[in-house]
């Protein structure tokens, strides 16, 4: 059988780190999230975000806005958030239902740009230099080194819809001396891609997207995707890898808890970052 990476027990111990550091401030962080609309997936994510934050001891506001809300009022907000002292981390919970994300990012002040999307991060990323690194790009490489397996020459596939989900996570790969390419889901040759690999990651939000044939014997496979099918939370990693991949992460329970938990450190150093100005 595959060993299931549990991405729950790796996100309690960076949460119990996270507070430990927050008890030896004199002022806590704080958090604010921009909820637009009513999906339901949405109001969860903000939710299990605003509970995780105040369970560490950060302080949390949530601003809403109905879908229809202009792009231009969000970004008055985000504004006068990027002015308020006691905010040190802005997120704005995607996809929108019809505003322009472009810009609403834009305007975050990057060094509160706790989810790492604005192109000054994703800039210093690239250049090495200090800078907010989005979540899900470090829990998907905490996964990865999880498996405890030599990673120097391992080649890494990132299978996603866009190539600005991969392009942080590629350049960290990068600093484990992997070799890593992203492939976009609707790749004719996809399969053909991923089958050698050591590493595949999944971003594409399709049940069953990788299937066995796809996948190297003895492979880690991390499944980013979060579908409903019925009742069930399941993710874009058909059944039938499970047992052919030496090391898999589940859906639920593998990368949505450590996104969660390294987003409340970029809260952290966020703060840390507007101290230094």
């Amino acid at each position: 059988m595959s060993e299931i990476i549990k991405g729950r027990q790796l996100a309690d111990a960076i949460r119990e780190k996270a507070k430990a550091r927050i008890e030896k401030l004199d002022q806590p962080p704080g958090l604010a999230a921009i909820l637009v609309g009513a999906d339901p997936a949405s109001q969860l994510y903000v939710s299990l975000k605003e509970k995780a934050a105040k369970e560490v001891g950060i302080y949390f506001e949530k601003f809403e806005f109905e879908a229809d809300a202009k792009t231009k009022t969000i970004i008055e907000k985000i504004r006068e958030l990027n002015k308020r002292a006691d905010i040190n981390g802005i997120l704005v919970q995607l996809p929108l239902p019809n505003q322009d994300e472009d810009k609403i990012i834009a305007a975050i002040d990057h060094n509160k740009d706790v989810d790492g999307f604005h192109m000054a991060n994703r800039g210093k990323l690239i250049t090495g230099e200090e800078s907010l690194v989005p979540p899900v790009s470090l829990a998907i490489m905490r996964l990865i080194q999880a498996s405890n397996q030599p990673l120097k020459g391992k080649h890494m596939v990132v299978v996603a819809n866009n190539a600005i989900f991969a392009e942080p996570l590629t350049i960290l790969a990068k600093r484990e001396s992997m070799n890593s390419v992203f492939v976009k889901s609707d790749d004719p040759g996809i399969s053909a891609k991923t089958r050698g690999v050591d590493v595949i990651v999944v971003a594409v939000g399709k049940i069953g997207f990788i299937t066995k044939d796809m996948v190297k014997d003895g492979a880690i496979v991390i499944d980013v995707g979060t579908n409903k099918k019925g009742d069930q939370t399941v993710g874009d990693v058909a059944e039938d890898v499970h047992g052919h991949a030496a090391f898999i992460s589940p859906v639920p329970g593998g990368v949505g808890p450590l996104t969660v938990a390294y987003l409340l450190t970029n809260v952290i150093h966020a703060k840390e970052l507007q101290e230094k100005l």
